[in-house]
């Protein structure tokens, strides 16, 4: 008669109590995966979301559907995930404004970054820019500070949303120029408010910048990056213009909190791989993106030191959002 060997045994009494290895417990996936974009279709994260949800869906053979919930500057996207079934099938593409911003500004806010979200991998990075009008007599940053210094009342700046103020707010207080905000709308509304001339300058991501630069209609003074950017060449970073600033926006992928630990590592080491491929490292700077691709750890402690320094500047500032 044949007998059980130790390992069979084992296994057994594992199963029996619900021990069974991890590969055994999860098969995943199994269907549709679900990307949820807090923006409208055609802008940075829901492009990213795209590429990368077209080699996710390629490399683990199932569908990888990309649904856009805009509204309340990324709020009720990312409400819509923390709430859902920590599963692996809903994942949000999260970006700094709804993930490390909001938490600065809003007094009250339905949703805690680090409690209720697992972050998988950063995919982008988003350098930022100071603009100004290609026709004003600022030719350097040190022009722009200490024109904004003589003229208290008359240096202003344009802002789309909660990041772009913080960003300024962080060259305000590295500067000690005292611009006035004046919001508008969107990215480009903002970048055309300096162009028009009713606003003295803007910091605003790459995206919306780039081609009024190269065209000769808007003038680029910094970037808010730790090194150049390869489309601007010429264009110093802050730091290299005599501000010690840096101010560099980030989308990732973020799952429910409680999603088991084999699936988050699945899904980290997919989008590692697909932020490594060459294509996509093309396609993202073509957009002045860069592709990171880095782990659930590092992505983790970026987060953490972000909604530090945010929280700092946001109380320096005294910049509170109440709903």
């Amino acid at each position: 008669m044949k007998t059980f060997s130790h390992v069979a045994l084992a296994a057994i009494c594992l199963s029996s109590f619900g021990l069974a290895p991890a590969a055994a417990q999860v098969k995943y996936p199994t269907r549709a995966i679900h990307i949820i974009v807090g923006f409208t279709p055609g802008g940075g994260n829901d492009i990213i979301a795209r590429i990368f949800g077209q080699k996710l869906s390629e490399s683990l053979g199932q569908p990888v559907i990309i649904e856009n919930k805009p509204g309340a500057g990324a709020i009720l996207a990312t409400e819509y995930v923390a709430r859902s079934a920590p599963d692996g099938y809903t994942l949000l593409v999260g970006a700094s404004g709804a993930m490390v911003i909001n938490p600065a500004v809003y007094e009250k806010l339905s949703y805690d970054t680090m409690r209720d979200f697992k972050p998988v991998s950063e995919l982008g990075s988003f350098p930022l820019i100071l603009i100004v009008n290609a026709a004003s007599p600022f030719k350097s940053l040190a022009d722009l500070v200490a024109y904004a210094k003589s003229n208290p009342d008359k240096a202003n700046y344009s802002s789309s949303s909660a990041a772009f103020q913080l960003a300024t707010e962080l060259f305000k207080q590295k500067t000690g120029v005292p611009m006035q905000m004046i919001p508008y709308k969107g990215a480009n509304d903002s970048v055309t408010a300096v162009i028009s001339g009713e606003v003295t300058a803007t910091i605003a991501d790459a995206g919306p910048v780039t081609s009024q630069v190269n065209g000769g209609q808007a003038r680029a003074l910094a970037v808010a990056a730790p090194k150049r950017m390869d489309s601007l060449p010429d264009v110093p970073t802050m730091k290299e213009a005599g501000a010690d600033v840096e101010a560099v926006l980030w989308s990732g992928i973020f799952v429910p909190a409680a999603t088991p630990p084999e699936i988050v590592r699945k899904l980290e080491a997919e989008f590692v791989r697909i932020a490594r491929l060459p294509d996509v490292i093309s396609r993202l700077k073509l957009l002045n993106i860069e592709s990171v691709g880095n782990s659930s750890e590092e992505f983790s402690r970026i987060i953490a030191a972000d909604l530090e320094r945010w929280r700092a500047v946001a109380r320096a500032g005294n910049i509170k959002i109440t709903q």
